[in-house]
């Protein structure tokens, strides 16, 4: 499917423009102490953004950053929001975002003219926020949480957490095309080390199964830290090649503290992703999903309702593989070439190995995840070095799908 959805009359999607959301903090206790606005210049930076290119202002008067002090009550945080959106009140021409966690703070704010509640706990601090949401008919940005703000560690864990946050959104009755997803990039909770959020960055169209907007908040997050060892205040550059990625990967929307800097890199990346093939006529949809991990095709199997049974058994199926094998003998490399072709997949090697005109010689095997494990279990029983080859398929695969072998290096 190709994502387009009208979020109080802009239009976001795939065929769209990656739109921009400028960050406001009305909190002094805020990481990035560049984002912090007084109510006396709040007009005039609103502005900006917008003249800059914003189209979204996301407010907070609440810093979301876990290490945050004091903590604020939720009396301190409409005392801090409800004048900043009386000012903004039809004297901007933009939708206006609340960046909190809280259904009275969401509720009052949703009467003072916001437009989107930006919940990073995703329905968790407050379970009555959905009641809110779907009361309001609006617009929410929800991170993955599960039972704290960010707390899933790995992209399977925010894979699952935002799938069952549309599930439970559903069941309150919430019009689930409204909600923008934001997978939580950042250190959130102390165990969370940075790898995950390289994985979350390197991945993000993996979030394009659930078929709905995606949000990207990697400015000057800790990650930026994690490679440059700079404070937030020196992690614009970090934040800008960071940026790229997501929005090449797929982001509709783009949370920054940086509007003119972020438009003109996120316009090139934006160029530079392919469209997501889609044909449409009348009543039918033709579309391509382009699937790297089983597990993103069990999801999005599950949205189709099929069964959860189903879904496991063909989730494997859905991503195939292309491994190359060096220095084996012809003799291994063809019978590696009978046993995939006998589960479905292939092989390729060259003539003079399937002549037997040389000794040693490499093959690229090509097939189903699936079926390479049922090659590497039949091979582990033949003769020659095929159970050696054959452990060495399944340690590639592994690493394929193992975080820290794909992320874990000295920075």
């Amino acid at each position: 499917m190709v994502v387009d959805v009208d979020i109080c009359g802009l239009k976001v999607g795939d065929e769209h423009p990656v739109r921009l959301m400028g960050i406001i903090n009305l909190s002094k206790e805020s990481f990035y102490k560049g984002s912090v606005v007084s109510n006396d210049s709040l007009l005039e930076v609103a502005q900006k953004m917008i003249d800059d290119g914003a189209t979204i202002i996301d407010i907070g008067a609440r810093s979301t950053w876990p290490l945050a002090s004091p903590v604020i009550s939720e009396e301190e945080e409409l005392n801090r929001m409800i004048p900043a959106l009386e000012i903004l009140n039809d004297n901007v021409d933009a939708i206006i975002s609340v960046d909190t966690v809280y259904a009275s703070v969401a509720k009052e704010s949703l009467k003072h003219g916001a437009d989107i509640i930006n919940d990073v706990s995703g329905f968790t601090t407050n379970p009555e926020m959905m009641d809110v949401v779907a009361e309001y008919d609006c617009p929410a940005v929800v991170m993955a949480s599960e039972e704290l703000p960010g707390d899933p560690i790995g992209m399977d864990a925010i894979m699952q957490s935002l799938a069952d946050i549309i599930s439970r959104a559903d069941a309150k009755g919430i019009e689930t095309t409204k909600l923008i997803l934001d997978p939580a990039v950042g250190k959130w909770i102390a165990e969370k080390d940075p790898i995950f959020d390289f994985e979350t960055i390197d991945q993000f169209e993996s979030l394009r199964i659930f078929d709905r907007p995606l949000l990207a908040a990697v400015s000057r997050k800790s990650c930026i830290d994690a490679v440059l060892h700079k404070p937030a205040n020196e992690r614009l550059y970090g934040s800008l090649a960071a940026t790229a990625i997501v929005v090449h990967k797929g982001a509709h929307i783009v949370r920054t503290h940086d509007i003119p800097e972020t438009k003109d890199v996120v316009e090139v990346a934006a160029a530079m992703r392919k469209r997501q093939p889609f044909v449409k006529e009348g009543d039918f949809e033709v579309s391509i999903s382009d699937i790297t991990h089983p597990d993103d095709a069990e999801y999005l199997m599950k949205s189709m309702r099929v069964t959860g049974t189903g879904a496991k058994v063909m989730k494997n199926k859905t991503v195939s593989k292309v491994i190359r094998v060096n220095n084996i003998t012809t003799t291994e490399a063809l019978i590696i070439k009978q046993e995939i072709l006998a589960r479905g997949g292939d092989a390729a090697l060259e003539r003079d190995a399937v002549s037997h005109e040389t000794d040693k010689t490499n093959v690229l095997i090509i097939g189903t995840i699936l079926q390479f494990e049922k090659l590497v279990h039949k091979l582990s029983f033949q003769a020659r070095n095929l159970p050696l080859i054959a452990e060495m398929i399944a340690e590639v695969l592994e690493n394929d799908m193992d975080v820290e072998h794909g992320y874990l290096r000295e920075l």
